[in-house]
């Protein structure tokens, strides 16, 4: 499991402990936590660094591992469009390191945790997985590539792959293991209404019946669940994708004003400038998940920020 100790990492690892599984974490803790992955097995490693292929490969086999989730990745779009070398080396060298360390140990099951971002900005209401990819941002672009890396590690040598869009996760299964970055809304309003400032909205000009952006919020364990959902299913070779997302959109002021319906403190936001990279709107088609994996998100926008601001007041 490499990003094991992250955020959307540490669900995937206590759901496959829960059910019994042995669980080995890779993780550089640039923003990780070895607290969140109890007493699992740790490989303190940047998956991208020289070497890391090799250390990796005597890992696979030490363990018998037979399988690997892939969550571990550079994700700050703003960042991105900063720096995108250190995002491509990052997360497509990651990727290679990983893909040579699969193949030299002759490991041929892979869930790859992509993005909707891979995207960009589909002249569409829904996106489906066979809506041309387009990423508006470095970041979106890295995990295009790695989804090509994969198709092209499929055809080569008998990869089987699963590669997951998933959309803007938030939300906590457990108080422990919630988002303690804030890079992603329901965070950054968080620290906003905690900070007693008022909650900062990227742009109201956008092409969307309230002006602010549209996105599909997916509750992590919902994500989480999909994951061992896919992971299970791997089966033969070959690359598919899936949309995990709820294929239904809320805007930006909506999760203002639901962050403000559930802490009970005042979410007046203020409208500043658009961000680079941000798309108008990106909601999911769920449909090829729901009939190939018999998997569909159970959650709602008002569980995710109640499961998140528990998780925040929590710790």
């Amino acid at each position: 499991m490499t990003g094991g100790a992250g955020y959307i990492g540490s669900h995937v690892v206590r759901l496959l402990r829960d059910r019994g599984d042995e669980v080995v974490v890779l993780d550089d803790f640039s923003t990780g936590r070895a607290s969140r992955v109890a007493d699992a097995a740790l490989l303190d490693l940047d998956l991208s660094s020289p070497g890391a292929a090799e250390i990796l490969r005597r890992t696979i086999d030490e363990h018998r591992v037979d399988g690997i989730v892939h969550t571990a990745a550079q994700k700050e779009v703003g960042d991105s469009m900063q720096r995108p070398t250190y995002y491509m080396q990052q997360n497509v060298g990651g990727m290679i390191n990983l893909l040579d360390a699969m193949e030299s140990s002759g490991l041929h099951r892979l869930v790859f945790s992509s993005s909707a971002a891979t995207y960009g900005e589909p002249d569409t209401d829904e996106v489906d997985e066979e809506t041309r990819c387009d990423p508006i941002n470095t970041y979106g672009e890295t995990k295009l590539i790695g989804e090509w890396l994969c198709r092209r590690s499929a055809d080569a040598w008998g990869l089987a792959v699963f590669s997951l869009r998933y959309f803007n996760v938030a939300g906590a299964g457990w108080p422990d293991l919630g988002d303690t970055a804030s890079l992603n809304l329901i965070p950054m309003v968080f620290d906003r209404l905690v900070g007693g400032d008022k909650p900062r909205v990227f742009g109201d000009d956008y092409p969307t019946p309230d002006g602010s952006c549209i996105r599909d919020y997916v509750h992590v364990l919902d994500l989480a669940e999909a994951h061992l959902t896919a992971l299970d299913a791997l089966d033969g070779a070959g690359h598919s994708v899936f949309n995990i997302g709820t294929g239904h959109g809320s805007s930006v002021f909506e999760v203002v004003e639901e962050t403000g319906r559930v802490t009970g403190l005042d979410a007046t936001p203020e409208v500043v400038d658009r961000r680079p990279g941000d798309p108008a709107r990106l909601v999911a088609n769920v449909d090829k998940a729901a009939a190939e994996l018999s998997w569909r998100a159970s959650r709602g926008l008002s569980e995710i920020v109640a499961s998140a601001w528990e998780a925040r007041t929590s710790h």
